[in-house]
């Protein structure tokens, strides 16, 4: 990793260019689709570096990080959006909403139940996307596209407006377009306008098949060591 501003700055501007051009090719507004750089594992000064470059949207997998680095960058930086991007245990439920502004991975009912729970308790209410396991992988997280429909149909009946949309991540060794196209079909099918997808490798080809949001990480702050 290489925490020079300047440098994290450079690449911010490269990938904004990337997802401008990937687009215009596909005939979409650049405005539309919104860059969440991935700080996980990454220190405060590489996140203050990226907010002085102008960048909002953060993602963070495990809560407990998060906690440490972003309660501190708030009061100066306002506009800042804290995506939770990773696996939530039912009991950092109330952690995430108190701490997130949206959680990308709900996945289970007993998770839903949960988060329900904890927007009462701390009258907060974040976005909230449901993670499909689109490739229906053992090891990963997320509802299988089976179950998909019913378990979108029951959080929008838990949480309406606030179940903002769909998340994915697709099989590593296959050609992510028919993921992508899949996930964005069924946000249209069920009104929901955010659709989460793309990462550092693919971000281009997700925005080709209609992502709102990609998370990228790597081609911003560099390879974890």
């Amino acid at each position: 990793m290489d925490h020079n501003p300047a440098v994290i700055a450079d690449n911010l501007r490269r990938v904004q260019d990337r997802i401008a051009a990937a687009a215009a090719r596909a005939g979409r507004d650049p405005a539309a689709v919104t860059l969440v750089a991935v700080s996980k594992t990454n220190p405060v000064a590489a996140v203050e570096a990226a907010l002085a470059a102008g960048q909002l949207h953060f993602g963070e997998n495990r809560v407990q990080e998060a906690q440490t680095k972003f309660p501190g960058l708030r009061a100066g930086h306002p506009a800042m959006r804290l995506h939770i991007i990773g696996g939530l245990q039912t009991n950092k439920a109330r952690d995430a909403v108190r701490l997130g502004d949206v959680i990308e991975t709900l996945d289970r009912p007993r998770l839903a139940e949960a988060i329900a729970e904890a927007i009462v308790r701390e009258a907060r209410a974040p976005q909230l996307l449901v993670q499909v396991n689109i490739g229906d992988e053992a090891q990963k997280s997320g509802v299988s596209r089976a179950d998909a429909d019913g378990f979108i149909d029951d959080c929008k009946g838990r949480f309406a407006a606030a179940l903002a949309g769909l998340m994915c991540i697709p099989p590593a060794d296959a050609d992510p377009a028919p993921h992508f196209a899949w996930l964005a079909d069924r946000a249209a099918k069920h009104s929901l306008p955010i659709v989460s997808m793309g990462m550092s490798g693919d971000f281009e080809i997700a925005i080709a098949q209609g992502a709102t949001h990609v998370r990228v990480g790597s081609a911003i702050f560099g390879a974890r060591g």
